[in-house]
């Protein structure tokens, strides 16, 4: 009887040890990751790099990146459609995010954290993951206007006759979608865009070139400038400032999304998922952007819940983006 007892506890015993390292096995299995993860991204470049490094060192894996904006970003793509390279896709632009689910070309998963997202920044089929955002304002060089609070159909006034300027549209994914926005979002878009051409409004170039061309005093008030350029260029010492106009911007989340076509799929995940941790968040914020978590909040900007906002039908706005960027461009020739 003895015997026949201890027989069936060491049974147990081996029978418990074999699920216990069965599930600690497949736990391990589950996080061991190796080779490379191939990210796209946009602006800045040194959020892009923290990242890259944040993730190797918490992974192992490699990243290899592509930095550049939303045009060049989509332009890369559709060159490498016959060898897809990308793992994942971040962009500037939501509706180029859109875009891109309405061909087919997106991945739906659920990322880590998924709950603790800003409502609507992860859209319904768990395709465009945005873990961050930017929004548009009106950035003025104080030294030639030391004080500034228009609105945006203010600006077309003669009092600022050829010292506007904007983003290239067909450049900059946040423009082209704030231009959306007030196209759909406001009753007067379309005629407060013609008024900017008629009072000189001029086109600079992509972010960057905008935004240098009122630093310099070269142009006096940047129409949809992006603000995390604003703040960081702030924070350097620039004679600028920021803000953002009454009758509300259009906020823009940047989506993170898995190509149907990644050659690394798990790795593509993995990046993700890391992309809403507590540490890519607290970058995230560090580069001026606003974080994807609504836990996370900024400091030295305005933070998301103080941003008034032009209400946003993404639908609508990824329907006529492309072409409002064209027509801006146009009247500005």
């Amino acid at each position: 009887m003895k015997k026949l007892v201890s027989a069936i506890l060491a049974g147990c015993l081996f029978l418990g040890m074999t699920v216990c390292g069965s599930q600690a096995s497949a736990g391990t299995e589950a996080k061991e990751l190796s080779g490379k993860v191939t990210v796209y991204m946009p602006s800045p470049a040194g959020l892009a790099d923290k990242l890259a490094a944040a993730f190797t060192e918490k992974t192992g894996v490699e990243v290899e990146q592509f930095q550049g904006t939303t045009g060049e970003i989509l332009a890369r793509l559709e060159a490498e459609q016959a060898n897809p390279i990308a793992d994942v896709v971040i962009l500037a632009s939501w509706s180029d995010g859109l875009g891109m689910k309405a061909k087919g070309q997106l991945v739906s998963y659920v990322p880590e954290n998924a709950d603790k997202v800003n409502s609507g920044w992860i859209d319904a089929d768990n395709t465009l993951f945005g873990y961050s955002a930017s929004a548009v304002g009106v950035i003025y060089n104080t030294t030639v206007i030391p004080e500034l609070n228009a609105d945006w159909a203010e600006l077309a006034d003669a009092k600022y006759a050829n010292d506007i300027a904007i983003p290239d549209p067909e450049k900059s994914g946040a423009c082209k979608d704030f231009l959306a926005g007030l196209v759909t979002g406001t009753a007067d878009g379309m005629s407060v865009m013609e008024a900017w051409a008629a009072n000189g409004l001029t086109v600079p170039g992509a972010n960057k070139a905008a935004l240098e061309a009122v630093t310099t005093g070269e142009k006096g008030i940047l129409i949809a400038g992006v603000d995390y350029n604003g703040y960081s260029s702030m924070k350097k010492g620039e004679p600028l400032n920021i803000y953002y106009p009454a009758s509300g911007t259009v906020v823009n989340p940047r989506p993170a999304m898995i190509p149907v076509t990644a050659p690394n799929p798990e790795n593509a995940k993995a990046f993700v998922d890391f992309l809403f941790s507590d540490e890519a968040q607290a970058l995230v914020a560090k580069a001026y952007l606003l974080p994807g978590r609504s836990d996370v909040k900024c400091e030295g900007r305005t933070n998301l819940e103080e941003i008034p906002q032009i209400p946003c039908d993404w639908t609508k706005m990824m329907e006529v983006a492309s072409d409002t960027a064209a027509k801006l461009n146009s009247l500005c020739k």
